[in-house]
């Protein structure tokens, strides 16, 4: 697999941890077995009784889709600002305040809500 490959992958399964339940039971299927279990087509066709071409189309439609909830309501672009807020958070912590057990438990605190 070569780089934007790669790098789709992970962009569809990100945008899946966030959108996936707003996606039909097929739709969710497909992705799912798709680019988490790494199915083929064929695999995927054979398990739904469909041909190839129909699974590619609902899964080239289902990413546009997801693409689509995306630039509608950034939920994944937020949850990037936040985590990189966070990671400066942290360093400015350690580096100024390294004895604050308060401000770093705040931000653990905010890690796992983000994560939530």
């Amino acid at each position: 697999m070569n780089g934007l490959e790669l790098e789709k992958n992970n962009r569809v399964n990100e945008l899946f941890d966030f959108y996936g339940s707003l996606l039909t039971k097929k739709q969710n299927d497909y992705i799912q077995f798709y680019y988490r279990d790494d199915y083929s087509l064929g695999e995927i066709a054979e398990t739904f009784s469909v041909s190839r071409q129909a699974v590619y189309d609902n899964i080239h439609r289902t990413e546009q889709i997801l693409s689509d909830y995306e630039s509608k309501l950034k939920l994944y672009e937020h949850y990037q600002q936040q985590s990189t807020t966070i990671d400066q958070l942290e360093k400015y912590i350690a580096k100024t305040y390294p004895d604050d057990t308060v401000l770093r438990d705040l931000v653990t605190h905010l890690e796992h809500t983000l994560d939530d």
